[in-house]
């Protein structure tokens, strides 16, 4: 008589467009409220507030965190993000997606 071997768990995949998008909307209020307070006066397109250089302190850089929980299904760590901050948005999404991945692969699988 044959067995049947349990079916394998389903390994899912890093939501890097999700974790990218949500990072992106968090940075960009992140960046305006900096920028608003420091006087930096800011592109009027995305694409360019994203290079623009606008300090971040990495306080601001950690609350942002939070909204990618729900994102990735667990709570990441502070250490992820760079002491000191980051000095424009493409800086720290370039630091913290692949950090985050790193973070998610050891909490949820192997990368696909």
């Amino acid at each position: 008589m044959a067995t049947i071997a349990p079916p394998k768990p389903a390994v899912e995949d890093f939501p890097k467009d999700k974790v990218a998008a949500t990072l992106l909307a968090e940075l960009l209020h992140v960046a305006k409220a900096e920028a608003q307070v420091r006087g930096i006066a800011l592109p009027p397109e995305a694409p360019k507030i994203m290079k623009a250089a606008i300090p971040m302190d990495s306080l601001s850089v950690v609350d942002t965190l939070c909204a990618l929980e729900p994102v990735v299904g667990f709570e990441l760590r502070d250490s992820i993000v760079r002491t000191g901050g980051y000095n424009s948005i493409v800086a720290a999404m370039e630091h913290l997606i692949p950090r985050i991945e790193r973070a998610w692969v050891r909490k949820k699988g192997p990368k696909k």
